[in-house]
């Protein structure tokens, strides 16, 4: 891949809100953390079965609203479990689904940031009691639930506060990384799966945030009501060997079934 490349998250992402049944291909709503791993599972899926789905990419919050009010989606991927609840109290969803996988949250920092990279976040204080902070980028945490993990991890070690005024927020995941990819600031909160993709290799340094220090970020998927029998098939397809052991190469937990 080559090194400049924009994030495919952002292009993905304009797959939503297409025509409902477009030549019979089920669209499926799936968080922005999944922008690397999920084309390739369905590129897998595709192989296996000869079925292709598309594949619409955002923050699970502006995703279980667009399903709310009628999206043409046939099954969702969030990033947590509270979106799927949303959808389902809605009764836009068949039942409450199953966890996919559990995601993990990182500091990333782009290169030349003055910001050391550290598990208790040392690095990111001292850059700002020293005032070399610019901006610091996380997810909007009202709508992904990798930016509300963020967020409690700033509240837990102090610094939430002390950082108003410098946090970019981005709508998704995928643009916050994108704001530490083009240099827009010196540190950023994103998901481990895009650490791990090769967009970001040799771009900057990274460290996986404990998990003590915000609520565990669980994904939960769920069928939509109405969904098809190619929908049916990949929801299916997620939970097999093939599925699970890409997510795992991006840094997921997967579940014990």
């Amino acid at each position: 891949m080559k090194s400049g490349r924009v994030l495919p998250l952002l292009v993905l992402a304009a797959v939503a809100w297409l025509p409902a049944r477009a030549a019979e291909v089920p669209v499926i709503a799936a968080a922005a953390n999944l922008g690397f791993a999920l084309p390739e599972i369905a590129a897998a899926f595709a192989r296996a079965t000869g079925r292709e789905v598309k594949l619409a990419f955002g923050s699970s919050g502006n995703l279980a609203r667009q399903i709310a009010a009628g999206g043409p989606y046939e099954l969702f991927l969030s990033a947590d479990e509270d979106k799927v609840r949303f959808v389902l109290d809605q009764g836009r969803a068949a039942d409450a689904g199953r966890i996919y996988c559990v995601g993990r949250l990182a500091l990333f920092a782009p290169n030349g940031s003055p910001v050391a990279v550290d598990p208790d976040l040392a690095g990111l204080a001292a850059a700002l009691r020293a005032g070399e902070i610019r901006r610091v980028a996380i997810a909007n945490p009202e709508l992904a639930p990798y930016g509300a993990a963020a967020r409690a991890a700033l509240e837990r070690k102090g610094l939430w506060q002390a950082l108003q005024g410098k946090l970019a927020i981005g709508e998704n995941v995928s643009q916050t990384a994108q704001f530490a990819l083009t240099g827009a600031v010196d540190a950023a909160f994103i998901p481990y799966s895009i650490v791990r993709a090769p967009t970001l290799q040799g771009k900057g340094r990274a460290v996986l945030v404990p998990e003590a220090l915000h609520d565990p970020i669980r994904q939960r998927m769920a069928l939509l009501r109405g969904a098809g029998e190619t929908a049916r098939a990949f929801y299916a397809f997620m939970d097999g060997p093939e599925a699970r052991a890409i997510l795992e190469r991006y840094g997921f937990t997967v579940p014990v079934r």
